[in-house]
């Protein structure tokens, strides 16, 4: 007869210690993103245009489609 066949364990709440009432208060604060507002396409654009000539410059940067 086996031991682990005479012993049981309590499930295991992952939500437990308080958690879910963390990620409550958190979905309740004043920081919440929401995505239901509409982006500038443009901005949006003209930022990572600005952020991949930026990385351009760096002197390590190297592009693989020059091989």
């Amino acid at each position: 007869m086996s031991l682990f066949h005479h012993i049981s364990l309590p499930k295991i709440d992952p939500l437990g210690g308080g958690l879910a009432e963390e990620i409550a208060a958190e979905q309740q604060g004043d920081e919440i993103i929401t995505l239901e507002e509409s982006v500038d396409e443009g901005k949006l654009s003209s930022f990572w245009n600005s952020v991949e000539q930026d990385i351009e410059q760096d002197p390590e940067w190297f592009d693989f489609s020059n091989d």
